[in-house]
């Protein structure tokens, strides 16, 4: 049989063509060029043996990064935002009380993921650019009773680094579990999943650790499996249900989905340099870049959002000096210098700019580069 096709939008002859830009907003950065070589070697199955090892790798690096033994540390076929569903779907059940910690954007989506799967979601809530005192969180725990604390290390709306010290003993003192975001930190600042008590911990594979989006790691601590595993009901998402998902990145390696095996070889390729690197020495170099960023803006008359003790080395957010568009600016740097940033939103529109030295982009020149394009379209 023969068909007549109408030629409707059709594109032929065209080939990609993209700009070369330095990605020095909220994410992603530019991958390590070891990352896009690995991105394009061949297809294999998911269930190749030459694949399967990989995976073994993948887990082993990831146990690394978070600093952690779980078993349960696995990247989920998605961005960042799969992998912080995946931790509300496999450990909240209808009714359960969720304690969520807000100071920005990411907070709130955290709450509205867990009000979809049945949760008695409670909030508390610091305005954004604040973080939450040790006493804070005590207080909430104390009114509230929940079964999970959520709350994000790395806040990228606000460049608010959480601190840590505490939140594990207080919440095993609560009964609870902790849930902690670090999409925009792990690789880049300290985290400690074990030695902080951390229990559920997601991230995201395109920021410090400079992977094209598509994946994110999780991990699950031994009191969260426990959750999982005396639940009363299914888990009310089929493809991020981890009793499924083990199998398949367990010993048993059964089918449950096809994987993304190009983004994993990325994957695998961003945590191995990672590896080679040494987290402690990512960590130093993070902090070396961002404070040599914070140096030069003072010298340029721009100031941070957040004080010197709590900000997000990965990500910094720069007041917009008054009769400054900061949207303007923004579209400058792109258009005239191939440098994204961006802006603010929420509460803090038109008032801050955000910039990330995250991963392969946190280098001293490229600190330069950004200084010298801001400092010219500020000052004319």
């Amino acid at each position: 049989m023969k068909y007549e096709i109408e030629n409707k939008h059709r594109l032929t002859g065209r080939e990609l063509d993209l700009p070369q830009r330095l990605l020095l907003g909220p994410g992603p950065s530019n991958p390590d060029p070891r990352v896009l070589s690995a991105i394009c070697a061949d297809v294999i199955g998911h269930l190749d043996p030459a694949f399967i090892d990989l995976m073994r790798e993948i887990q082993e690096l990831l146990r690394y990064v978070f600093q952690t033994d779980n078993e349960l540390t696995l990247p989920v076929s998605g961005t960042g935002s799969a992998a912080m569903e995946a931790s509300v779907a496999n450990t909240v059940e209808v009714g359960d009380v969720i304690l969520i910690a807000i100071n920005g954007y990411f907070g709130q989506r955290l709450a509205e993921m867990a009000s979809r799967y049945g949760a008695d979601v409670r909030k508390m809530e610091k305005p954004w650019g604040e973080y939450f005192r040790l006493d804070d969180l005590r207080r909430g725990l104390e009114q509230h009773r929940p079964a999970i604390l959520g709350l994000v290390h790395g806040e990228t709306s606000t460049g608010v680094c959480q601190p840590m010290d505490g939140l594990g003993d207080l919440c095993r003192e609560f009964d609870c579990l902790l849930l902690v975001d670090t999409v925009a930190s792990l690789g880049g600042v300290p985290f400690f999943t074990d030695k902080w008590g951390a229990d559920i911990v997601y991230s995201g594979s395109q920021k410090c650790l400079s992977c094209p989006p598509g994946l994110g790691p999780i991990t699950f601590g031994p009191r969260a499996v426990d959750k999982i595993q005396s639940r009363n009901s299914k888990v009310p998402n089929w493809y991020l249900d981890m009793s499924l998902l083990t199998k398949y990145w367990g010993s048993d390696r059964t089918y449950h989905h096809t994987a993304p095996i190009n983004m994993n070889y990325a994957l695998r390729e961003a945590l191995m340099i990672l590896s080679e690197e040494g987290l402690e020495a990512s960590w130093e170099r993070h902090q070396r870049t961002a404070e040599y960023l914070w140096d030069g803006l003072a010298r340029i008359g721009l100031t941070p959002l957040v004080p010197y003790d709590h900000r997000l080395v990965s990500l910094t957010t720069i007041r917009v000096p008054q009769g400054i568009d900061a949207k303007e600016v923004s579209s400058r740097l792109l258009n005239e210098h191939n440098i994204e940033i961006a802006g603010g939103f929420g509460p803090l529109a038109g008032k801050i700019w955000r910039v990330g030295l995250m991963g392969f982009n946190s280098q001293q020149e490229n600190v330069d580069r950004l200084l010298h394009a801001l400092n010219t379209l500020i000052s004319n």
